[in-house]
Formats: structure tokens, sequence, C-alpha cells
């Protein structure tokens, strides 16, 4: 039972924290928080199973269309659901905007799709308990975005130039940074990262148009519990989810699990609404 809860919990975890990355990357760049980023998860198990499974692509080949199409929808995204919001006086109104269009694609979805739930192709026919590649898979996707995020921001100018507008969109407009496409390429990235998050946890998950809110707001739980905006903080509390989520489920099973998630989650906002790894905001008066 150990080994069950500790290698789910985890691979489901990793899911949930590259879903909270993707929350964060479209964060950074725009201080708009878009309700896309389980419609890109959803997405990405659907489009894996259709490129792999009904239309036998190569593995190879898949794997690079999702993250395209991830890419794409990312872009599309910040056209249609945020850039107009941005323009308009009312700013707070892409709660709806970007709602509306994840359930509009969600929908779409479903009628081209399907509504039931339908198996992820195997990988890498190789593999059993924790070599399985439902469980490494996933820990392997979140380990590399981070370390890849790492490097970006830290390395690169590209990286240094969304921590800029991240820090001070006007003053980054000042330095003449070209902020809106930096935003672009940002909603760009966080589809990639949103679309692997679903690719990686297709077989775990199933490809099917349900996944989007589940994903949705499990992914939102680890940017609660780490921080708006820390990547780290949403790796960490997106695998403790997971670790949590499962013993839940073996222990009282159900719907007694998700409440019990429900329970930690409000109690943690409460304690601490910046988040465990989160920093507390000082304001001079």
């Amino acid at each position: 039972m150990l080994e069950s809860i500790v290698s789910y919990g985890l691979a489901i975890g990793a899911v949930y924290a590259l879903i909270g990355i993707t929350y964060n990357v479209m964060f950074s760049a725009s201080r708009v928080f878009s309700f896309t980023a389980g419609m890109l998860g959803m997405l990405g198990g659907v489009l894996g199973a259709l490129f792999i499974g009904k239309l036998g692509l190569p593995a190879i080949v898949g794997f690079v269309l999702v993250l395209a199409c991830g890419a794409v929808i990312g872009v599309v995204t910040e056209i249609v659901a945020v850039r107009p919001v941005l323009k308009s006086i009312e700013q707070h109104l892409y709660v709806l905007s970007t709602l509306a269009f994840a359930l509009l694609v969600q929908q779409l979805t479903a009628i081209e799709w399907g509504t039931e739930a339908q198996p992820f192709p195997r990988l890498i026919p190789i593999g059993s308990g924790w070599l399985d590649q439902q469980f490494w898979l996933p820990l392997l996707a979140c380990a590399a975005t981070i370390v890849g995020l790492e490097f970006l921001y830290r390395r690169t100018l590209v990286g240094r130039a969304f921590l800029a507008i991240a820090e001070d969109s006007y003053a980054a407009r000042a330095l003449g940074l070209p902020e809106q496409r930096l935003r672009l390429a940002s909603f760009a990235l966080a589809g990639v990262i949103g679309a692997l998050a679903g690719f990686t946890g297709g077989e775990m998950l199933l490809a099917f148009f349900g996944n989007q809110s589940i994903l949705s707001f499990y992914g939102f739980v680890p940017v609660a519990l780490g921080g708006m905006g820390s990547n780290r903080g949403a790796v960490i509390g997106g695998l403790a989810l997971g670790l949590f989520q499962q013993a839940a489920n073996f222990l009282v099973g159900g719907i007694f699990a998700a409440v019990a998630v429900f329970v930690v989650f409000i109690a943690v906002l409460l304690l601490r609404p910046e988040g465990l790894a989160g920093a507390t905001l000082s304001r001079r008066v």
C-alpha cells in the first residue's frame, strides 16, 4: 500500500505541479490569473491520444506536435482572452474572458472527441511497478521544466526580460522592453508546459475532456500552497498534494478524500494567505 501511495502520489503530484507552474508563467508576464491552465492539461492528453493512438504517429512526433499545439493555444489565449481585457478599464474581467475561453474549448473537445474517457497509448512499452512510465514520466517532465525555467530566468537575456516584466511592467516598458511580445512568448511557454503536464500524465488521467475541471482546481492548489509566482513552491505544493490525496483515498476514500483536500487547502490559506513558500508582503507607511 505504501509503495502505491508514494508512486502514484508523486506522479499525480508532479502533474498538479506542472499545471501550477503553468498558472505562474502566465501570471508573471501579465498579472492575469488565467483559468486556461487546466484546459491546456486536458488538451495535452486528448491530443496525445489522437496523434499517437488514433493517427498512429511515432511517439516522438506526437509529443512534438502536442507541445506545438499547446504553444499555439497559449498564444491564442493571450490574443483572444487576455489582451483585450488588459486594454479595458475593468481589467478584472479576465476572470470571465479566460474562463469562457476555457469552457468553449472544453465543449468543442467534447463534441469532436466524445464525452467518454479513452485510454492513452503506451509510449515506452517497458517497466512495471516503480519503473512504469506513468509514474516516472511526470516526475521527469516536472524536473526538466523546473531546471529549464531556472536556466531561462537566470542565464538568458530573454528570461531576465521576463523577470523584469513580472517585477514592474511600467519600468520595463520605460526601459524599452517589448512587453506585448514578451507576454505573448510567456503564454506560448505556458501552453507548452500545460500540454506537457497532460501528455505525461495521460496514462493516469486518460484522454478525457472532463479532466479540465479537475486539473484547473488541483493545479491551483499548489500555487496557493507554494505562493503565487513561486515555481519551486508549486513543485513542493504539488508533490505534497499528490501524496496527501492518495493517502486520503486509501484511508477514507471517495468523496471524503476530496473533502480532506479542501479542508487542508482552506486551513493553509487562513493561516498563511501568501502560501507556505511565499514571502510576506511588506508595505511602507
